[in-house]
């Protein structure tokens, strides 16, 4: 059963309207306050009873010696779940489609430098801490791979992976190699590595050149790929997705970070790619739904972010996913701020 199950009609619109107006002003709302500002057609009394039977269902609570109320996970989770069943929840202005389109496609094509972008340009919109994680290479097959020579004791071997994505690495020589060496060597490692995925050649690479007949001339440069062939793979294509953060420094002026604990872990994560990076995956339980993903608070798992919610949204290059994000105080504007982060993740699909 959807948590908004447990509501009546009326307790969905007055609690709608609590959200609405804690969102805005950061401050708890109380009956005369809801009644003013949002015309619900029923008496501040009657407002003040369904609030206080908000907060018997976990829906609502107490902060402190306050008259107001703020809303639970509880009930953001119960508001989110809502707006994920509307149609077209949440609309992204045009200056905003205008600046993301622009920051997107302007400039280098290279995939980090794109998702740094798209980061910090989230982050600048929403007022949240803009995240995104590259694509989940492992699963992604080795189509090509080249050796070029790029001085005299130093080659660049470049991979080209599944959808055409391009990773490089250096490999350091001894003497200058003849070019009969690099087109045999070239030769064998296409013939023994392409095709298979990069998560099977991280343990294997050695192995599969192992018995490999080559020239003469090429036996030394060939050794070199069986003795460090995995630890180049791991070189070029780091097991763990590059976790990509924007500028905190936009959290600052909202009123949750106005001491700097809650600031400090969150930073304290960021500096964790693993644990932060598992936490842009995670999904909630109760959410079954493709698009936008949003985690809330005690959903993480994660102490740190009890105080937080995650909205992220896949994006795809070729046949290869990564994530794209913010995350922020409980207290945010969810209809604008999932527009924003879905609207990013298609337009990151569009251009990779």
């Amino acid at each position: 059963m959807a948590i908004a199950d447990e509501l009546t009609p009326r307790e969905r619109r007055v609690l709608q309207a609590v959200i609405q107006s804690y969102v805005k002003t950061a401050e708890p709302a109380g009956s005369r306050v809801i009644s003013r500002r949002y015309g619900l057609g029923v008496s501040p009394a009657t407002i003040r009873n369904t609030m206080s039977e908000l907060e018997e269902k976990g829906f609502l609570r107490h902060p402190h010696t306050s008259a107001g109320r703020v809303p639970t996970d509880k009930a953001y989770r119960a508001y989110v779940d809502s707006l994920l069943d509307s149609p077209g929840t949440g609309t992204v202005a045009s200056a905003e489609r205008e600046r993301l389109q622009a920051e997107l496609f302007g400039g280098s094509s290279a995939i980090e430098t794109i998702l740094r972008r798209a980061a910090q340009s989230l982050g600048v919109l929403t007022q949240e801490l803009g995240v995104a994680l590259g694509p989940q290479l492992d699963a992604s097959v080795l189509r090509s791979l080249e050796l070029v020579r790029v001085g005299g004791e130093r080659l660049l071997v470049v991979l080209t992976l599944d959808g055409g994505l391009v990773r490089t690495v250096f490999v350091e020589v001894r003497g200058t190699l003849a070019d009969i060496a690099l087109i045999e060597v070239a030769r064998v490692l296409n013939e023994r590595l392409a095709g298979h995925t990069l998560r099977e050649l991280r343990t294997t690479v050695s192995e599969r050149l192992r018995d490999s007949s080559t020239k003469p001339e090429a036996e030394e440069l060939l050794n070199i790929f069986v003795q460090e062939g995995e630890q180049l793979i791991d070189a070029a294509v780091p097991a763990a997705e590059g976790v990509i953060v924007g500028q905190a420094s936009v959290l600052a002026a909202q009123p949750e970070f106005g001491g700097a604990e809650s600031l400090r872990r969150l930073l304290s994560l960021t500096e964790e790619p693993a644990r932060l990076a598992d936490a842009l995956r995670r999904k909630p339980m109760s959410e079954q739904r493709p698009g936008v993903s949003i985690t809330i608070g005690g959903e993480h798992g994660d102490p740190r972010l009890e105080q937080f919610t995650v909205v992220t949204a896949e994006y795809h290059a070729g046949a290869l996913a990564g994530v794209i994000g913010v995350i922020g105080p409980t207290r945010m504007p969810y209809d604008k701020v999932i527009a924003l982060v879905h609207h990013t993740s298609r337009l990151l699909s569009d251009l990779l």
